[in-house]
């Protein structure tokens, strides 16, 4: 059985999934116009929220600043859009990460160093 064995799909439009809290992703990861780049761990805003913001490759810091340009999701819906992320879903607050999606490998910014995916 392996790591995402529990998230696959059951038909074309339900994953089977675990309540994960909510996370903030930028428009433009959710409608697949830019790749994941960037996933961070911050305290939580509210019970509900994990404390993790994802942006993606094209997201510029003027498109960031812009609140209309984020919103908030079930991290189950991340876990779709970009299944490697399950792996680091435990890291800590403060954790800093740069994905890279060609190789699917995520990077910690702090100390360049690759985290293997479990």
């Amino acid at each position: 059985m392996g790591l995402f064995d529990g998230m696959k799909r059951k038909d074309k439009n339900t994953l089977k999934t675990h309540h994960l809290g909510g996370c903030i992703v930028t428009r433009s990861v959710l409608s697949g116009s830019s790749k994941l780049r960037w996933l961070f761990r911050e305290e939580s805003c509210t019970p509900a929220d994990n404390g993790w913001r994802a942006f993606g490759d094209k997201d510029t810091q003027e498109y960031i600043d812009d609140s209309n340009n984020s919103i908030v999701v079930d991290f189950d819906r991340l876990v779709e859009i970009e299944p490697a992320v399950l792996s680091v879903f435990s890291m800590p607050v403060g954790t800093d990460l740069e994905f890279d999606a060609d190789n699917k490998v995520f990077i910690d910014t702090a100390t360049g160093k690759e985290l293997p995916l479990h």
